[in-house]
């Protein structure tokens, strides 16, 4: 006989999901059969796995040591070095700042994403341990691309998970980003359209009207500065589409410096003389949840270039607000 105590990560889901982590080789019919036969008991009591589980809630496992060990295998976690940069962090919530060329999640088993550097820097500092990562694992809230640089939030708790979930499906987070485009902008705008994604290709494009398997996009944009050639703009993201502000601001006659998915080649080309720029001058520069502000200042890259590009003085009265 084996028991656990249910803790806050594994609190307030199906007690069937619970178990299906908890004895992550066994058949989901073994399971069932066990609740049914009352040989996996819910604070002593007969369940048939829908009860949604509490913090304190005691799981005993009426299971010989053997039986238990052969469903349960230990996953060992490879820890990584991080390369972000904490932000803000408390017992729910971790926000990083991510360097351009990180992914946020893995796409391929062997990739290190956010959520590998988070875990890592989790389990470092004790916040974690191997055995919690059985039953529940950090993760991202939400996405940037790989190219796009700053803030990201990782839910360290299940609770914290959530509550994000359903900040951003609500929309009620507010989210800034800065970027470098080409051209010279002077007034504020709020621009709409549709978007419709190419999964072969994975590239978006925009239409004015109403496109079939188009999804309606708002990006709201406002120039901080500009230099003549190009403009600072802060762009607040109103709905969050794949590439949204990306083929957004292109369609718009500003593509982002840089892009060479949706950018100008002859632009991209002459910063990747002047300043060696292999991707997006794109970062997810700040973010407002539940009445909490956060700051991600850009990485070291783009601001050598907005010192080169005589707009530094620019961003940084900007961060000072």
């Amino acid at each position: 006989m084996q028991k656990f105590m249910v803790t806050p990560n594994e609190a307030g889901q199906r007690l069937d999901k619970l178990l299906f982590k908890y004895l992550n080789q066994a058949p989901k019919s073994f399971v069932y059969k066990m609740l049914r036969k009352k040989n996996i008991t819910l604070n002593h009591k007969k369940c048939d796995g829908s009860e949604k589980t509490a913090v304190g809630d005691e799981v005993t496992f009426w299971l010989s040591d053997d039986t238990i060990e052969k469903f349960r295998e230990s996953r060992s976690f490879h820890r990584v070095e991080s390369h972000f940069k904490v932000v803000f962090e408390d017992e729910d919530i971790l926000a990083v700042n991510k360097p351009s060329g990180l992914l946020s999640q893995k796409a391929a088993p062997e990739d290190i994403s956010v959520n590998e550097e988070a875990i890592s820097y989790l389990l470092d500092h004790g916040v974690l341990t191997e055995k919690s990562l059985e039953v529940f694992r950090p993760s991202v809230c939400h996405r940037l691309d790989r190219n796009t640089s700053g803030l990201i939030i990782v839910g360290k708790s299940l609770a914290g998970l959530q509550r994000m979930s359903e900040v951003l499906k609500e929309r009620t987070a507010k989210k800034y980003y800065l970027c470098l485009v080409e051209g010279v902008i002077r007034e504020n705008a709020h621009i709409r359209g549709y978007l419709i994604k190419d999964e072969i290709t994975n590239r978006v494009r925009i239409s004015e009207k109403e496109i079939s398997g188009g999804h309606r996009i708002e990006t709201c944009y406002e120039p901080v500065g500009d230099n003549g050639e190009y403009t600072l703009l802060k762009v607040e993201l109103i709905t969050g589409r794949t590439h949204q502000i990306r083929a957004h601001l292109a369609a718009d006659g500003h593509a982002i410096v840089g892009d060479g998915k949706y950018g100008t080649e002859k632009i991209n080309d002459i910063f990747r003389r002047r300043y060696h720029l292999k991707h997006q001058l794109l970062h997810s520069w700040r973010m407002s949840v539940d009445g909490r502000e956060m700051t991600a200042p850009v990485w070291p890259e783009f601001e050598k270039i907005l010192k080169g590009e005589h707009l530094w003085s620019i961003y940084t009265d900007l961060q000072k607000n």
